[in-house]
């Protein structure tokens, strides 16, 4: 079984995260994972923290002669930025964050000891595990993508439904965004906001490709690979919603003019000409493409602050301002390639099993096989 845990807060010494169940011999070049976490900075609207991180990853267990023990491995990201001691407490809370209830749940005075650990900055020690789970699928021939389809008003009306060009356009974008006409309509959004002091949110888009029929179960809730892609999307901070397919859509339709209808030839096997349900049906991967979108509010620090009360005296007060970003939906999507790698790797290795990658792809190629005899 496959899981991870993270510890760390946004000023602190640095981020760690603990990856359980990668099997041994996998190849791991933290060149790679350090990669991952560069198209994380990335993004036009990202604030000055991200000049400041360096984001690179130190390998400390799990690993020897970049091939996986098959023991747990411990990643460590360090904070550059790292004055925790040094910070002010804080006590008016920001309408849209964590900080009120907080400090209500943790019976404390100081938001500081709330915002630390509730920042997003904790998504670095997700994307590293996210890369080593990208890495494991990989060879699997299984591969993920996302890119930007909505900022503040302006939505993409430009749709390719080519994986390859989709990925190639949005990694060359700064917004990740493949439509070049509604980017530029997005950047000058991004630069509305920060002229008027506030923030943006929007959508983005995961593909992920290749992945086999069987992934997930019906035979319990929290098996349910829908369910745990979608915990997993709205777990991103300032995600509020999650979209599989084409959900919030299919909501006001038929069912004659949703459901995917089913073909076969001896050469494909089974296979359906749309992809409504985006690759998951009744909680098990269906062979086609999975599709998943995040839904993210504007963030909640605002250089304009918002009204709220001071938690020691009562009284009316504007939310506390700390350092921020006015626009994170392309890092959005990259967390959401991440989290949801962790999902499909979580399901291969339930399906597949194995203590060694040579005898999970053993069971794979099995499993394949008995497919294509079915």
């Amino acid at each position: 079984m496959l899981r991870y845990m993270t510890a760390g807060e946004s000023h602190g010494k640095g981020m760690v995260a603990i990856l359980e169940g990668i099997p041994s011999g996998l190849r791991l070049v933290k060149e790679v994972i350090n990669g991952e976490l560069k198209r994380r900075k990335w993004g036009y609207g990202r604030g000055k923290r991200m000049e400041i991180e360096e984001d690179k990853v130190e390998i400390i267990a799990g690993v020897r002669n970049n091939l996986t023990l098959g023991s747990p491995i411990a990643l460590f990201i360090e904070n550059k930025d790292y004055k925790i001691e040094e910070l002010p407490s804080l006590f008016c809370p920001r309408p849209g964050h964590a900080d009120l209830a907080g400090v209500l749940k943790y019976n404390t005075k100081d938001i500081r000891n709330i915002l630390e650990r509730a920042s997003a900055r904790e998504t670095v020690a997700r994307v590293a595990v996210g890369a080593i789970c990208k890495i494991l699928l990989s060879e699997f021939n299984i591969e993920i993508i996302s890119h930007v389809l909505q900022i503040g008003k302006i939505k993409v009306e430009k749709r390719i439904r080519d994986f390859h060009q989709i990925k190639d356009l949005a990694e060359r974008s700064i917004l990740r965004c493949i439509d070049k006409s509604a980017e530029r309509k997005m950047l000058k959004e991004i630069e509305e906001a920060k002229e008027k002091k506030d923030t943006l949110g929007g959508v983005f888009e995961v593909i992920i490709l290749n992945t086999p029929p069987g992934l997930g179960s019906f035979m319990q809730y929290d098996l349910r690979l829908d369910g745990r892609i979608a915990q997993a999307i709205m777990s991103i901070p300032s995600v509020k919603a999650v979209e599989i397919g084409e959900g919030f859509l299919n909501a006001s339709l038929f069912g004659s003019e949703v459901h995917d209808k089913i073909y076969y030839e001896k050469k494909r096997g089974f296979y359906r000409k749309t992809n409504r349900a985006g690759g998951i049906e009744g909680g098990l991967s269906n062979g086609e493409p999975i599709i998943i979108r995040g839904y993210m509010k504007p963030i909640s620090t605002l250089l304009s602050p918002l009204d709220s009360v001071d938690i020691i005296t009562k009284k009316k007060a504007k939310a506390i301002v700390e350092r921020a970003d006015i626009c994170v939906v392309p890092s959005g999507g990259v967390i959401g390639e991440a989290v949801s790698a962790f999902e499909i790797a979580w399901a291969m290795r339930e399906k597949f099993g194995g203590d060694s990658l040579l005898e999970m792809k053993r069971n794979y190629r099995a499993y394949i096989q008995s497919l294509k005899n079915y």
